[in-house]
């Protein structure tokens, strides 16, 4: 439980923080006249403010409150995966997208990601498509919800349930006016807390360490031999190298394929900002991914996961460590209070991407070609994007209760679950669709099913057929027993298959079209 002090900085912070926003949102606003300004902005930024901004967006409370919690649980494998592995293949792939979707995304003057696809194949029903799939993203928009209701309803000792609503009102309600313009402000001042907080939280267990790293290894070892090795078989995530390794290499390149994420760079001013634009937006995220150790710490302060002889639940792991770690001194407290700002940061950041990405693919691609383009003007299109906001925030409050009343082990893996399955469906459309101007939109759409097929058949068919009906499928059978699964393994082959399938598509195209005579 926070302290009366811990509670009444609580509120004096978040007080401050919402004026702050408050005050952006509004200027933000002012320029906000349309959908496209409301998509992308009509303020073209600096490349430092643009990277700090993805940072902020693709660095969400997961990073910072979720994952640790499985690192908490399961140990170094943890690490590995989500500290390592999933950034590396994030980051390269960010770096190798972005220029390339940049410069097409300008052309075609794409607002999401559904209409990049549309216009870069001529397909209204391929954007569509995608436009249907972005609703998948909701479930990491719940995510991010309970992290941030855990994380306040710890600091002030406060009811989640008014939290959760308070907390959604409060951060729907501001988005639907600001949009990009206002949020890549916001953002950016998020991300320099998010710094702070992140050097924070990695430090905040220095005194482990003052015996030396071997030591730090030996006192985990003592609570769980499993936590210092590499791979973790009691765990439904991180049980070996092809769970730890290959899935999240692949899972990692496809991520960047969000439309919260990939678009960013179109608010560069030009190309040659591209280049610095990425150099500070991934040694931002670095940083960032690297909190996932902070897992440790909370295990060694919590060895048997316990708080007061209440077992502690995955995704209450940090924001309980947090409130304990910083609560005995002012001056503790006063950090304490900065790294829940932070916490909050982390989250909000890509709550406010995510808003602005969904309601606008809503919007735009499905309401809009759906009724005939009858909100063609654009005060009525940003009109509709409102309640189309007021939509997402109900359905967020009642998913975000049942996930924080009765989590599979984590909000986590409801949310993995989803966007794992988004952008497994986009990454061929989007890859190919850069890197083979020829590709055929037949092609790229019938990889996008093949990867939602898959996607879902790993998850829940296939596990289905091993439980009920008794079938095995090799080493892979592992990977579908129990309770909880692990999104990775379905993402990761959905993407795999889909890309195998295209490439085989596009070589028989070849081998068996017919040339065209040389005159």
């Amino acid at each position: 439980m926070a302290t009366t002090a811990q509670v009444t900085g609580a509120w004096i912070l978040i007080a401050l923080y919402m004026g702050v926003i408050l005050y952006f949102v509004f200027k933000g606003a002012r320029k906000t006249k349309s959908m496209a300004d409301y998509a992308v902005g009509s303020i073209m930024f600096s490349p430092l403010v643009v990277a700090l901004s993805l940072a902020a967006s693709m660095t969400s409370a997961a990073t910072f409150v979720i994952n640790p919690g499985f690192i908490a649980n399961f140990g170094i494998s943890g690490v590995i995966s989500y500290g390592f592995v999933l950034p590396f293949a994030a980051l390269v792939s960010l770096a190798v997208l972005t220029k390339s979707f940049r410069k097409y995304g300008q052309s075609v003057k794409a607002l999401t990601l559904a209409q990049w696809v549309g216009e870069r194949y001529k397909s209204r029903g391929y954007a569509l498509f995608m436009g249907f799939l972005s609703l998948l993203l909701i479930t990491f928009i719940v995510l991010i919800a309970v992290a941030i209701t855990q994380v306040l309803s710890k600091a002030l000792n406060a009811d989640p349930l008014i939290v959760l609503v308070l907390v959604v009102v409060f951060i729907f309600g501001y988005m639907m006016f600001g949009g990009a313009n206002s949020m890549v402000y916001t953002n950016t001042i998020q991300a320099g807390i998010m710094v702070v907080v992140a050097v924070i939280l990695l430090t905040s267990g220095y005194e482990h360490f003052s015996n030396g790293i071997g030591q730090f290894f030996r006192k985990l070892a003592a609570i769980d031999p499993a936590l210092v090795r590499p791979t973790n078989p009691s765990s439904p995530l991180f049980r070996d190298f092809y769970e730890i390794i290959f899935a999240q290499l692949v899972v990692g390149m496809a991520i960047v394929v969000q439309p919260h994420i990939i678009t960013k760079s179109l608010l560069l001013r030009s190309e040659r900002d591209v280049n610095r634009f990425l150099v500070y937006a991934i040694a931002a995220e670095v940083l960032f991914f690297m909190v996932v150790i902070a897992g440790l710490y909370a295990r060694l302060t919590f060895p048997d996961l316990q708080f007061n002889g209440v077992a502690l639940r995955n995704d209450a792991i940090i924001p309980t460590y947090v409130t304990y770690i910083f609560s005995n001194s002012s001056l503790g407290v006063i950090v304490g209070l900065l790294v829940v700002l932070g916490l909050l940061s982390a989250g909000i950041s890509t709550l406010e991407g995510l808003i602005q990405s969904v309601s606008t693919t809503i919007t735009s691609d499905l309401i809009n070609p759906l009724t005939g383009n009858y909100f063609s003007n654009g005060t009525s299109l940003v009109r509709m994007n409102k309640l189309v906001i007021i939509v997402l925030a109900i359905i967020t409050i009642l998913l975000s209760w049942q996930q924080i009343v009765h989590p599979k082990l984590s909000v986590g893996i409801f949310a993995q679950n989803g966007v794992y399955a988004y952008f497994a469906s986009a990454f061929v459309p989007v890859i190919f669709g850069i890197f083979n101007k020829s590709m055929r939109a037949s092609v790229a759409f019938a990889g996008s099913l093949i990867a939602f097929a898959v996607h879902f058949a790993v998850y829940y068919l296939m596990p289905y057929l091993v439980s009920d009906v008794g079938m095995t499928f090799g080493f892979f059978t592992k990977y579908l027993e129990g309770p909880v699964r692990n999104p990775a393994i379905a993402s990761s082959a959905a993407v795999t298959l889909s890309t195998i399938s295209v490439l085989i598509m596009i070589v028989m195209n070849k081998l068996f079209t017919p040339k065209t005579a040389q005159p």
